[in-house]
């Protein structure tokens, strides 16, 4: 046989090997279709379920926008543009799939979708776009630029999703691409010529990466939110106490905790009661995240405030209790300034007391003493000392708490001091004429004393010189004494002496003896 002539039966053998080839390249090509069909249906399946997700995030956070107006309305029309951006692009890539798939008889029958016909016509005119292809391009652009912009839309937002932006960026490019030593249109080179059902999975694909980017922009949004709310700038320190008031020796347990002072944390409403008074809306502000009380202090003693403040989470009430108290104590009007060794009180007057318990409410002090009693007003008492030289006065409170304390105070007693006697007002050692010390009336003082004590003279003598004393009784001269006195000369002296006196109204007390007073006659 010539070399480069082959015989009937090999031309035979090789034109079946050709078939064969053919039919296996036929068999191969079947395969890789109905797996770009199977891919197809995964995606779709993946992207119900995200669009299902998402859904979920967007009814969510309408919800947070109501019950929280300040804190997640700004977020919810960032979350709003992305998502019309994304339905928008997303309803038309379903909308030209299904006029892909009206091109055959059976959408499920990948097998069959093996020509690129319809989108070669739909998107080229030759080397050129149609406008539904400039259509297809303008999507894609507006879905890409439109997420960025909103994701930069300030410098926060620039910030916190550059990552996100730069991958949408990527995702969504559609510069020309490089083949061989040139460059062909984005489109041309994704879609052009191709089978349709690789067409068909390319655009699924495009759509789950829609929904991907849309997730993706919500959850970080979401983190944003929970990264501010945990972030420290927007926590302070509180002090919590078991009581309101401590006193020296006692343990301080108090704690100190962090406690949020977000702005945008505020209760939906305040429900709180003073000593069981409910607040008015003129007596409390929301200030920085605090309920910030305008009450007056009230009066002393210890004061609870109790309630809810009530928060709106995902359409239910949610109430966050308050139990807490302070302490109202009086208020330092004037010093505490004592002399040591001067606790005194004075037996036959009523000394009046200030008795208190610093911290502690009048009516959870008691006071007891001999002789004394209750006066009126806060911390008000009266002192009647008896017998003996020194009184004992025991103080008992109660703290807020209930745990008692006491404490207990010694004053000496001492006797009303030895009256001054006068005449017609005067002091010893007065010079006065025959006439006005005749008719002058004889009295008694308590000179520097700090009580107001009413004193009555109830007998005196007096002595003229060159006569004999006269006893009177009552505080004026009588005849006999006149007629002494009239015997005077001009420059004597008179002296009214062993004067008696007694605390009107009070006979059981027994002055001391009264000093004399001493006269010169002026004429």
């Amino acid at each position: 046989m010539a070399a480069g002539k082959l015989s009937a039966r090999q031309k035979m053998i090789n034109l079946m090997y050709l078939i064969f080839i053919a039919m296996l390249a036929l068999n191969m090509s079947k395969e890789v279709l109905s797996a770009f069909g199977l891919m197809n249906e995964k995606l779709t399946e993946s992207n119900e379920a995200t669009t299902e997700r998402n859904a979920a995030f967007m009814a969510s956070l309408e919800q947070q926008a109501i019950d929280q107006p300040e804190k997640y309305k700004p977020l919810k029309a960032q979350a709003d543009q992305i998502s019309t951006l994304a339905n928008e692009f997303n309803a038309y890539l379903s909308n030209l799939k299904s006029e892909m798939n009206a091109t055959v008889d059976d959408p499920q029958d990948y097998e069959i979708m093996d020509k690129g016909d319809f989108l070669d016509e739909h998107f080229f005119i030759g080397d050129k776009l149609k406008p539904e292809g400039q259509k297809f391009m303008d999507h894609i652009a507006k879905f890409r630029d439109g997420v960025i912009e909103v994701l930069t839309s300030d410098p926060e937002s620039a910030k916190k999703f550059t990552k996100i932006a730069e991958d949408v960026k990527n995702k969504f490019a559609t510069d020309p691409v490089k083949r061989g030593a040139g460059t062909v249109g984005w489109l041309d080179h994704n879609y052009k010529g191709f089978p349709l059902v690789a067409s068909l999975t390319k655009m699924t694909q495009m759509q789950a990466d829609i929904k991907t980017t849309e997730s993706e922009v919500l959850s970080a949004m979401s983190r944003g939110v929970l990264t501010r709310e945990v972030s420290f700038t927007n926590y302070g320190t509180l002090l919590q106490t078991k009581k309101s008031a401590f006193f020296n020796g006692e343990t301080f347990d108090g704690e100190i905790v962090l406690g949020r002072t977000d702005e945008s944390t505020k209760p939906n409403e305040v429900d709180l009661t003073l000593d069981g008074r409910t607040l008015k809306e003129t007596e409390y502000t929301i200030e920085g995240g605090k309920v910030k009380l305008n009450v007056n202090s009230g009066s002393v003693g210890e004061h609870k405030i109790k309630g809810n403040l009530i928060f709106n989470e995902d359409g239910v009430e949610r109430k966050v209790p308050v139990e807490q108290s302070f302490m109202t104590v009086p208020k330092p009007n004037s010093a505490t300034i004592s002399a040591d060794k001067m606790n005194v009180v004075y037996r036959g007057v009523t000394n009046p007391m200030t008795i208190s318990f610093a911290g502690i409410p009048d009516n959870l002090v008691n006071a007891s003493g001999a002789g004394l009693s209750k006066g009126s007003g806060v911390g008000k008492y009266n002192m009647d000392p008896g017998t003996g030289r020194e009184v004992v006065i025991n103080v008992t409170g109660k703290l807020p708490d209930g745990k008692p304390v006491s404490d207990r105070a010694t004053f000496r007693i001492k006797d009303i001091p030895k009256p001054s006697g006068t005449i017609a007002g005067q002091i010893d050692n007065a010079k006065l004429p025959r006439n006005t010390v005749e008719i002058a009336t004889v009295g008694a003082v308590l000179e520097d004393f700090d009580f107001e004590l009413p004193i009555q003279v109830t007998s005196f003598k007096i002595k003229v010189p060159g006569q004999p004393s006269v006893e009177v009784n009552g505080t004026k001269l009588n005849d006999q004494a006149k007629s002494a006195l009239r015997k005077a000369r001009r420059g004597d002296g008179i002296q009214i002496f062993d004067i008696k006196a007694q605390i009107k109204n009070n006979t059981s007390y027994k002055l001391k003896g009264v000093s004399p007073v001493f006269v010169e006659l002026s004429n």
